[in-house]
């Protein structure tokens, strides 16, 4: 599925389903709340903090999802193209960056 029609799936569920978009603050906050979610599965499965009871349950791949989500309702509020922006931004990191990951020693 390309970004654009990512786009589009979201906003014919919110119009179908969800009534209305959060405004843009709410759905921020919403999107903060999110990554602290999957950061709280990361902090566990990766890192040195351990799971609760249930909490290893938990689907790695949804709470990217969920972020996905919130995120693509905050580029159709404010008329973002994914797509195109994600374009833009890996041709920037290709200009910008072309050299300097492969010759950074720390990286080796």
């Amino acid at each position: 599925m390309e970004l654009q029609e990512v786009q589009r799936t979201v906003d014919t569920w919110i119009s179908a389903k969800g009534v209305r978009y959060f405004n843009e603050l709410t759905n921020t906050a919403l999107l903060m709340e999110e990554v602290g979610e999957l950061a709280r599965i990361m902090a566990r499965r990766f890192g040195e903090q351990s799971f609760k009871e249930k909490e290893a349950e938990l689907d790695l791949g949804d709470e990217m999802a969920d972020i996905l989500f919130v995120l693509v309702c905050l580029a159709n509020q404010t008329q973002v193209n994914l797509e195109e922006a994600f374009l833009r931004n890996m041709q920037k990191k290709n200009d910008r960056d072309s050299r300097r990951h492969v010759e950074n020693p720390k990286l080796k």
